[in-house]
């Protein structure tokens, strides 16, 4: 996922839902889904990126559900193409 466009899709297009999802009567649901986009979608997208980029390898991608290991790679996954 090379295309800065693409990527910040994938990661605000479920932000939209979760916002719907908070201002409904659907709590669980908005809790069930805000934790699935906070680990492990995040964590796939971003390691997608991040592999895509040649910067780490698949075998790794688990890794980034660390807490502070995404942070060494801030300027690579959101500023450069």
């Amino acid at each position: 996922m090379k295309n800065l466009t693409l990527y910040y899709t994938a990661i605000i297009a479920p932000v939209l839902f979760i916002i719907w999802l908070s201002i409904t009567d659907r709590q669980i649901w908005f809790m069930i889904v805000l934790l699935i986009y906070a680990m492990p979608y995040r964590t796939f997208i971003d390691g997608a990126r991040l592999v895509s980029k040649k910067l780490i390898k698949w075998q790794d991608v688990w890794k980034l559900i660390i807490p502070g290991r995404k942070l060494e790679y801030t300027r690579d996954l959101y500023f450069k193409e």
